[in-house]
């Protein structure tokens, strides 16, 4: 526990007083990077946060979004990155409880789940191989245990990423707009813990997450109960619709220390706690560590005397425990008691706002050694190429991953992992759509327009299924942000992140920053990752497999842009080169179109392009039919086949439509000024592309999808 030098000043300025050894506590661990935000709260400003759907209460955790009929989605981003490098299972299971209950805490059902995952070379790295497997399986056990599907997320393996793992977990959730929890307080109300037990699990686990990994603190590691979890969920949501919660929170970050000086800051009031009424797991904690502890499945809930008897009940009935810690007091201080004795007395927004830092950036200067190709030319043919990359881990079908997720539990997924965005039934007739993308090579890159394409790219995904998107979460992950060029690297990638959002009118309603994400052997490379929710008033496009004589139109151009490429870094094993990206004004109308072509039912499927260019958007598609195509690549661009095949241009669709309805989608896109082209068909039981006459590319399809199903599996089981 330690202040810097302009911190000790604040506390000198404002306080005037020694602190008392809870006091400091309290202070390290909301003050902590993981809980204040203190390099990045106010750059995070900059996003823009409002639109037609948005929802804004005081004190919520999750952001919430307005569907239409009387109806709410709400969604969170949470990550438990140093957790699971540690401890994988316990850390990602974990991670989805404290996500779980962010939408919990508005007052809405979680109906499910995805994720965001990051981890080293599984290829030749056991270590990560086992980080990987266990962190699937944490996350499977806890939703599973839930009955909440995991509905889609990505994973990507990369050596930056080394005896470390990023593991992001979203959520959302659904609920009438008439239950919204309308977070308040009212003098003499009642601070209730409701939940698990406080123990030693989790103590220190803020300032343990805004350090560099330097070795296993295991006591940082917090335990789950999913079980517990439930019981929880029906709990809250009984006491919802019995009016007995005015005020609600997460025990996350920071444990009881933020939970209550945040709330008691956000509604203006403040709270009186007596450490002696927590009930504990282990009876033995000093009130230091009942403060700071991260145990898991706890609520934060404020009610009236007159509702707290039906709350204690509610509670009984579904054997969960149910402890009355505090009152609310007018003063707007933070006051913790052991019984008639003062351990901590603060202003509660004090403590719930510490003191920002101005960081200095600077420009990388790796990035000034980055050149434009690879030098040596490599002797594989394209067609062992494609092969190759089929069978990577990050382009191969991550079918092992999510058929350990029960992710039609619910009965509302539509559209299921494995396809460009899952899709959720809603109670009012629309649809909703959820993806997350991220991509660490493009981002060292450029940070700014790697950005921006995950976030392109998130959207494309979206727009497939014929959603528009409505709202976004991003969560921002870097290495250590006193390092100038570290930073230098996150205010490019939030500034890119923002000018996408503004310009295509996509409100951030939450997220997360994530820095310090470093091992012994540096830091990782910039990892944003953005998850998109777009709505759909009517039914969504049902992928539907290519059959023979469907027609392939390319939309959107393809550019000599291999930096960061899958082609590049895997086949070559070279990083650098001219990094792709969007130009927004096509972004949109390509989008646009897209979406009115899906409404007016002139396509089959749309499936975009992204991680391994045209050739492997082809190859999943057909894979998914068992139907060859042949393609000319001269209709596709007059660059050389790599650029054709592997480019990793956004903006691209693969539309899919029968011969009937060729003209009329050629006359929508010409009439929107799109770039389009006829590129070939489906047929046969080969992948073929050609250059004029001359086939360039020939694999068949049988191969290509034992390659793209079976690799993942086969590594992770022989190694």
């Amino acid at each position: 526990m330690s202040f810097q030098e302009h911190e000790k000043l604040h506390i000198k300025q404002n306080i005037k007083r020694d602190l008392t050894k809870t006091e400091l506590q309290v202070l390290a661990a909301e003050w902590s990077e993981h809980c204040s935000y203190k390099s990045s709260k106010k750059h995070l400003r900059m996003l823009p946060t409002t639109g037609p759907n948005v929802i804004v209460e005081k004190g919520y955790d999750s952001g919430v979004l307005d569907v239409g009929g009387g109806y709410v989605v709400t969604v969170h981003i949470e990550s438990h990155n140093h957790p699971s490098a540690v401890e994988p299972f316990g850390g990602a299971a974990t991670g989805v409880g404290g996500v779980i209950r962010d939408i919990l805490s508005a007052g809405t059902r979680p109906i499910a789940l995805f994720d965001g995952l990051r981890f080293g070379n599984i290829e030749d790295d056991v270590h990560a191989r086992w980080l990987f497997k266990n962190a699937v399986a944490g996350i499977a056990d806890y939703g599973n245990c839930l009955g909440i599907p995991t509905i889609g997320g990505e994973v990507e393996f990369d050596s930056c990423y080394k005896n470390y793992a990023l593991v992001d977990v979203a959520s959302v959730g659904f609920g009438k707009k008439s239950k919204l929890i309308k977070n308040h307080a009212n003098i003499g109300d009642f601070v209730l813990l409701i939940g698990g037990s406080t123990g030693r699990d989790g103590v220190g686990g803020s300032q343990f997450a805004s350090d560099a990994l330097e070795g296993e603190d295991r006591s940082a590691v917090q335990i789950p109960d999913p079980f517990i979890e439930k019981l929880i969920i029906e709990a809250i949501l009984e006491a919802r619709d019995k009016k007995c919660i005015n005020a609600m929170k997460d025990l996350g970050g920071g444990g009881l220390s933020c939970a209550i000086s945040e709330t008691a800051e956000s509604l203006g009031i403040g709270i009186e706690l007596d450490v002696e009424n927590v009930h504990l797991r282990e009876l033995d904690l000093s009130p230091d560590e009942i403060m700071i502890s991260e145990s898991q499945e706890r609520m934060l809930v404020i009610t009236s005397p007159k509702k707290f008897p039906k709350i204690n009940q509610i509670c009984k009935k579904f054997r969960i425990q149910c402890s009355m810690i505090g009152k609310v007091k007018k003063d707007k201080m933070m006051h913790v008691k052991k019984g008639k004795k003062t351990l901590a007395l603060l202003p509660a927004d004090f403590v719930a706002r510490g003191p920002l830092i101005d960081r200095q950036k600077s420009i990388p200067k790796y990035l000034s050694n980055i050149t434009s190709s690879p030098k040596k030319k490599i002797k594989k043919s394209p067609s062992n190429v494609l092969a190759q990359l089929l069978s990577s881990p990050n382009i191969a079908s991550k079918h092992w991953v999510f058929r350990q997720y029960d992710h039609e539990v619910g009965i509302r997924t539509v559209v299921k992992p494995g396809f460009d965005s899952s899709v959720l039934r809603l109670d009012n007739g629309k649809s909703l759509s959820v993806k997350i993308d991220g991509n660490p090579k493009h981002c060292y890159l450029d940070p700014r327009h790697g950005a921006i394409g995950c976030f392109e790219e998130a959207c494309r995904n979206v727009v497939c299924t014929g959603a528009k998107p409505i709202g976004m979460v991003d969560h921002l992950q870097f290495g250590n942000p006193e390092d100038p060029e570290i930073f230098w690297t996150f205010m490019e990638s939030i500034e890119g992140i923002t000018e996408y959002a503004k310009s295509m009118k996509i409100p951030c309603v939450g997220g997360k920053v994530s820095f310090y994400n470093e091992t012994s052997d540096g830091p990782i490379k910039p990892t944003p990752l953005i998850g998109v929710l777009g709505l759909m008033e009517k039914s969504p496009l049902l992928p539907s497999p290519p059959i023979e004589n469907d027609v392939i139109i390319l939309l959107g151009e393809t550019k000599d842009e291999l930096g960061g490429s899958e082609y590049y870094e895997y086949v070559h094993n070279f990083i650098g080169g001219t990094v792709p990206k969007v130009d927004i004004p096509t972004s949109k109308k390509n989008m646009t179109s897209v979406l009115s072509l899906i409404s007016k039912k002139l396509v089959k499927n749309v499936h975009d392009c992204s991680k391994g260019g045209l050739a492997v958007a082809l190859s999943e598609l057909c894979i998914f039919g068992n139907v060859g195509c042949n393609v000319n690549l001269k209709n596709v661009s007059d660059m050389s086949f790599e650029g054709s095949l592997f480019s990793e241009s956004h903006s691209r669709y693969i539309l899919v439509v029968k011969k009937k309805n060729i003209r009329s989608i050629k006359e929508l896109l010409s009439k929107n000024k799109c770039s389009f082209s006829q590129i070939g068909i489906f047929s046969g039981d080969q992948i073929i592309f050609t250059s004029t006459t001359k086939p360039i590319l020939k694999l068949r399809v049988d191969k290509a999808e034992n390659l793209y199903l079976n690799s993942l599996e086969r590594i992770i089981q022989n190694g």
